[in-house]
């Protein structure tokens, strides 16, 4: 037995001189460290944590301070949360270690709570800087990056010196003043016969519906305030953008005609034999079908100037179809072939063609929230 216990006893021993070692082995020194602590919380004499946890600390923390040396030297406004990072994993470590009674006797660890408060009272005046800058350009992309400064001084010290009243010093200056005209109709109609009904249906949901749901010039949600042209004149206000919107094509067609015809047929019970057994018969019709059809569709353009530089903002075209079809039918043969769609087709007795104005209606509807989504993501921020 002794020798036994002789044998195993060297196999025991590098066994735990390599469980201690493998914690000093592992690539992530911080969730080692956490580990470690975990242990020893649950067993404060562990042999392998306690051996282990000095060293693990030490290695963390240079590796740590040595991250924060070279942020430091940085240049780039970012350094801020690189640093920040950095001085909470310390400071995390710290508040385990101290957390712990095992562990807190094996080590004593650096607190870094007072490196975090000033790291953020720097970065809190760094943002404060830089959104004064943007500030004092004269353009409304530099407003926006004020406004975003502003906030993220505010974000690092709650309510920082002024910040949130030059907030909306930023917001007021970038608000622009956009002027959405009529909608200019362009488009031929090839289709002559179906009347002027409904003509100058794009002039009314285009321009007055995109005021008034945009805001107008109460807006909120938006940094900009909007107008019609007539709106804009009433109360002499001098526009920094201009909407232009264009039908470039709106072709309705008349409806194309195809006749086909369809074959029907069906078993149907007629009877039955002498010894009850049900007899069948097959009996046969033709669907005469008349189909009547059109493609009728719509082309925008959307255009976004700057009229101070003359620029285009933004250019974009929106299309949209709408498929017609009807179809009616008569019938020869027997009626008891006809299935319920069939019999839905034949007591059609006239197409039901849409009204000029249905289809605009149409058309208009399915492009609007584009042209609508388009104007609100370049006012936007």
């Amino acid at each position: 037995m002794k020798r036994i216990l002789y044998a195993l006893l060297p196999i025991l021993i590098l066994a735990s001189c390599r469980s201690g070692k493998d914690y000093l082995l592992r690539s992530d020194e911080d969730k080692t460290l956490f580990d470690i602590v975990k242990k020893l919380n649950k067993r404060s004499d562990d042999e392998e944590a306690t051996k282990a946890l000095a060293e693990v600390y030490k290695q963390a923390l240079q590796r740590h301070q040595k991250k924060i040396a070279a942020y430091s030297n940085y240049k780039e406004i970012n350094r801020w949360d690189k640093l920040n990072s950095e001085y909470n994993v310390l400071q995390n470590m710290y508040d385990a270690i101290e957390g712990s009674g095992a562990a807190s006797r094996l080590v004593t660890p650096v607190s870094f709570q007072n490196q975090l408060i000033e790291n953020k009272q720097l970065a809190a005046e760094d943002y404060y800087r830089l959104g004064d800058t943007y500030l004092g350009n004269n353009s409304r992309d530099d407003a926006r990056k004020a406004y975003n400064a502003f906030k993220r001084s505010g974000d690092w010290v709650k309510d920082y010196k002024d910040s949130k009243a030059k907030m909306d010093e930023a917001y007021n200056n970038s608000i622009v003043t956009v002027i959405i005209n009529p909608v200019q109709d362009n488009s031929f109609f090839f289709n002559t016969g179906w009347g002027n009904t409904g003509y100058n249906y794009s002039n009314e949901y285009f321009q007055q519906n995109l005021v008034r749901e945009l805001g107008g010039k109460y807006a909120t949600r938006y940094p900009a305030r909007f107008y019609t042209e007539w709106e804009a004149r009433r109360d002499n206000v001098e526009p920094d953008w201009v909407v232009d919107l264009t039908l470039r094509n709106m072709d309705i067609p008349r409806p194309s005609i195809y006749n086909y015809s369809r074959n029907v047929s069906k078993k149907i019970e007629i009877g039955s034999d002498t010894s009850g057994k049900p007899i069948y018969k097959t009996v046969y019709a033709t669907l005469n079908i008349q189909r009547q059809f059109f493609n009728a569709r719509a082309q925008m353009d959307v255009n976004i100037m700057d009229v101070v530089s003359r620029k285009n903002i933004v250019y974009n075209t929106y299309n949209d179809n709408y498929n017609w079809q009807e179809e009616v039918a008569t019938f020869s043969g027997d009626r008891r072939a006809l299935s319920d769609n069939d019999w839905a087709l034949i007591n059609n007795n006239n197409f039901n063609l849409p009204r000029k104005e249905d289809i605009l209606g149409r058309l208009y509807r399915n492009i609007y929230p584009q042209v609508k989504n388009r104007i609100s993501n370049e006012v936007d921020w």
